[in-house]
């Protein structure tokens, strides 16, 4: 019988002993990580869907109906300004304007003519006036089908890139008929939209003679070169929207940018005394933000928080702590709202500095 109860006090012992064991792991294994959210001056970079356009882009037309004659240019070739780039069939216009300059010379004539016998009073001043009238109308043909002719002619009006032709040669062209485009692929002018708070801020920071530079970021992930200027704004807003377009200037000395691509723009924001909290920290409900904040008795509290703008990992809140909030940095899933938690404060620069540490 002795025996026995030995056995059993001796079990009893065990268990408890191991019991109060697993407890105490259990409790320290479930001690939390908090910090507070730390207030600096900060930079993000934020980014715009943008479509590049050329500085000078235009399509070029028939000016005269007629056959397509000749081609001097090929589709992607750069070209001069004043270049000859087509012609069209210039017989008929050649014809025309001898007719209209022999019409001309025939009135000359019969105005001085008509002159020297005004000067012997032989004939009326008005007969004079006449004469001169009739050359002046002729002189005025003359030089009218003289344009129709250079119009048989397109010239490049400044240095620039042949586009797609829309012709060939041969083709019958009517007035006003489109030839191909032409741009000017020095410059490129990026449009991109910016909603109307950003654009509030953007304006009580920047100044016109100090306007902000941005980087255009390529399809192919990589980072233009050259930066460019905030030049333009627009007048207005979109009201479906709610954005106005902003119009970047980037130079292009190497021709890489061309009319059409489409990026985005990569501007600089600066916040000052932005307040700063980690990602993981946080965590959504019905496309809420919340946190849990540890109160004064040690119990995590949940809190809905605002977003104003996010960098790698990090959030900078708009509304809903201080600097002096004690926010739960991990574990936010194995909490609930009201429950009382053992936990270790970390300094809110050691956690920003070993960010990575504390993924989950």
């Amino acid at each position: 019988m002795k025996k026995i109860l030995m056995i059993t006090g001796l079990c009893a012992l065990l268990c408890h002993t191991g019991c109060s064991s697993k407890k105490e792991k259990k409790e320290e294994a479930t001690k939390f990580l908090v910090s507070s959210p730390i207030k600096k001056d900060t930079l993000i970079v934020k980014d715009y869907v943008a479509q590049v356009h050329s500085i000078q882009h235009i399509e070029l037309r028939a000016q005269e109906r007629g056959y397509l004659q000749n081609i001097y240019v090929d589709e992607g070739q750069s070209v001069k300004k004043g270049q000859l780039l087509f012609r069209i069939m210039p017989n008929l216009y050649e014809a025309e304007l001898q007719k209209a300059q022999a019409e001309a010379e025939f009135a000359d004539i019969e105005y001085q003519n008509t002159k020297k016998l005004a000067d012997s009073n032989v004939v009326a001043p008005n007969e004079l006036a006449m004469a001169k009238a009739r050359l002046d109308k002729a002189r005025a043909e003359a030089q009218l089908y003289k344009v129709h002719l250079q119009f048989t002619e397109i010239r490049a009006p400044f240095d620039g890139i042949i586009d797609r032709f829309r012709v060939r040669q041969g083709s019958y062209l009517e007035e006003g008929e489109l030839l191909t485009s032409l741009s000017d692929n020095s410059k490129m002018w990026v449009y991109y939209n910016v909603p109307e708070a950003e654009y509030l801020d953007y304006m009580s920071k920047n100044r016109d003679d100090n306007p902000a530079k941005v980087n255009l970021l390529m399809a192919n992930n990589k980072i233009f070169e050259n930066p460019g200027v905030v030049e333009t704004i627009e007048a207005d807003f979109d009201n479906a929207t709610g954005n106005i377009p902003f119009r970047a200037t980037f130079p292009n000395p190497k021709g890489l940018l061309r009319y059409g691509e489409t990026g985005s723009i990569l501007m600089d924001i600066a916040y000052k005394d932005a307040l700063i909290i980690p990602q993981k920290a946080t965590f959504e409900i019905l496309s809420k933000k919340f946190v849990f904040v540890i109160d004064k008795d040690d119990h995590v509290r949940q809190r809905e928080i605002t977003v104003k703008a996010e960098l790698p990992n990090l959030f900078i809140i708009d509304k809903g702590l201080s600097v002096n909030d004690k926010i739960l940095l991990e574990g936010i899933r194995m909490v609930r709202d009201g429950e009382k938690i053992a936990y270790e404060v970390e300094e809110p620069q050691k956690v920003i500095a070993n960010l990575d540490m504390y993924a989950e």
